[in-house]
């Protein structure tokens, strides 16, 4: 018998260089793998996650081409009632930083709280804040300087940023946490923060001298959005609803408004591109009175007045001196 035959066939040699080489190559693949760490995209941009619109605005100027930034409300979608899916809330942990801002989306405040996420910006923690859509026997005061604001029980107004320099403000403290989170990248964020926060000025000053000489203060709105622009430039907002763009207004709440429409000389009553406009357009065909859009820009859809926040923010100026009679 042949002993030879039966051998298994000759492995073969593997060499030195042969083993090195394949080292290499497996160092490389390991190395292209892992090129982008948790926090950053693809591309080596720092994985912002932000919770709507007005924050996202903040994060993409003021990061510029060093951040890849995550929305987690979708456009058009209503972001009060936000319900995050297990990937978005995951997508929390993992982001190299969080813009958010605390009180306005439930879930947005317990996903963020759970991510342990260390880079984090309040936006109701880098300003100042206020309580609007006070509900006092019916009667809802949501307004400027013509009413108390220290009776609400629905805690402080989330709408800052309708105020240009309070946005201001805040776009300083989302810049403070992007340099933590990005270092290298620190004085561009600084920078960029401080270009937003001239141009902010100038929308101030716009509303400030547009809205100056006027026939009325006093304008209507579906919900409570507008406190802080009221507070702005002392008008006073008189809202159907509270801040909660959702709550039905009492029969109470609608023949108060009737009233304050006729005294101080209301011609126009506000709805808003993403909540229902159906209370606003019986109010105003029961008293004759015309509507138009006043946007909260809680978010940026096909139906908003322009393509992002000073767009829009210039749409609800032009709005608001034509529904104020000024000259």
């Amino acid at each position: 018998m042949n002993v030879s035959r039966l051998r298994s066939p000759r492995a073969p040699r593997i060499t030195t260089a042969a083993v090195a080489t394949a080292a290499a190559l497996g160092l490389l693949t390991l190395s292209a793998c892992s090129s982008g760490t948790a926090d950053e995209a693809a591309d080596g941009k720092l994985k912002v996650v932000a919770s709507f619109y007005p924050m996202q605005f903040l994060a993409e100027q003021i990061g510029g081409d060093h951040v890849s930034v995550t929305n987690l409300t979708k456009p058009g979608q209503e972001p009060h009632d936000l319900e995050l899916k297990p990937k978005q809330t995951a997508s929390l942990a993992d982001a190299g930083a969080i813009v958010y801002l605390k009180g306005l989306q439930p879930a947005v405040d317990e996903a963020v709280k759970q991510s342990k996420n260390k880079h984090v910006a309040d936006a109701a923690s880098l300003t100042s804040m206020e309580e609007h859509g006070t509900e006092v026997d019916g009667h809802d005061h949501s307004s400027g300087d013509n009413h108390s604001h220290s009776h609400s029980e629905a805690g402080a107004d989330p709408h800052i940023w309708l105020d240009p320099v309070k946005y201001a403000e805040v776009a300083k403290g989302v810049a403070k946490t992007l340099g933590e989170a990005a270092p290298d990248h620190k004085a561009d964020f600084e920078k960029n923060a401080d270009t937003l926060a001239k141009r902010l000025d100038g929308l101030n000053k716009k509303f400030s001298d547009g809205l100056k000489n006027r026939a009325s203060d006093t304008f209507i709105t579906t919900h409570a959005a507008f406190g802080y622009l009221a507070d702005r430039y002392s008008l006073t907002e008189e809202a159907i609803s509270g801040v909660d763009p959702e709550s039905e207004p009492s029969a109470a709440r609608i023949k108060d408004l009737q009233k304050l429409a006729k005294e101080h000389h209301v011609s126009t009553v506000f709805f808003e591109t993403i909540a229902s406009p159906a209370t606003a357009k019986t109010l105003a065909k029961d008293l004759g009175l015309k509507t138009d859009v006043l946007d909260p820009l809680e978010g940026i859809s096909d139906k908003s007045k322009g393509d992002d926040y000073f767009e829009v923010m210039e749409a609800n100026l032009a709005a608001l001196q034509k529904a104020l009679g000024t000259k």
